[in-house]
């Protein structure tokens, strides 16, 4: 057999992450085989097992996909604007992020870590979730700290405390979200949020 070329293989990777997401959210993760992901993908087993160690390995690269690090948000404001005061940039950088999470693929794998993977073999959604949350919290809390040097924050407020607010308050809203999707646009009523929370913060 002919080898793949570096274009068919990607081709073949993504199928399989397609596939996956699919499976995966209709089935939870531990009640679906490496062979029925193979199966929706048009694939054998052989070719899931050429790009991925096994279905942890697999699971975590659709994960991947969707990870937003808050840093990654603050630099695709900062090339629209270099100049803006770090509230301004963390308000921004929010709302980036509910932008990408309208979009039904991050839904989906968001929703597939939250609600339907459970523990198995290799894989612990509540590490990863931590693992995601400590450090998007150690990226805001570097852009607070900003804002409290150039006493932008209210004087009663540590960057800590403002750091732990806007995450929790974010956590909450994307629960409630993901719980029912069409009940609300979370890129409206998350855009009130952030708006409101940073008046409240700021002095």
């Amino acid at each position: 057999m002919a080898r793949k070329t570096k274009a068919e293989a990607a081709a073949t990777r993504e199928a399989l992450l397609e596939a996956a997401e699919e499976v995966f959210f209709a089935k939870g993760v531990a009640r679906t085989s490496l062979e029925q992901i193979a199966r929706h993908a048009g694939l054998t087993r052989g070719a899931v097992y050429w790009h991925f160690k096994n279905k942890g390995d697999l699971f975590m690269a659709l994960v991947e996909q969707v990870r937003m690090p808050f840093q990654s948000l603050m630099d695709e404001v900062d090339k629209v604007d270099a100049e803006l005061s770090p509230l301004e940039s963390i308000r921004l950088a929010c709302h980036a992020g509910l932008v990408r999470l309208e979009q039904p693929s991050y839904q989906r794998i968001l929703s597939i870590l939250l609600h339907r993977c459970e523990f198995f073999s290799d894989i612990n959604p509540l590490d990863m979730q931590e693992e995601i949350g400590n450090e998007c919290f150690q990226e805001m809390l570097a852009v607070f700290v900003l804002a409290k040097e150039q006493q932008l924050l209210r004087d009663d407020l540590s960057p800590e405390v403002a750091t732990r607010l806007m995450q929790s308050m974010l956590g909450g809203l994307f629960h409630d979200w993901l719980r029912n999707p069409e009940a609300f646009s979370i890129r409206e009523r998350g855009g009130e949020l952030i708006d409101t929370s940073i008046r409240m913060m700021q002095r």
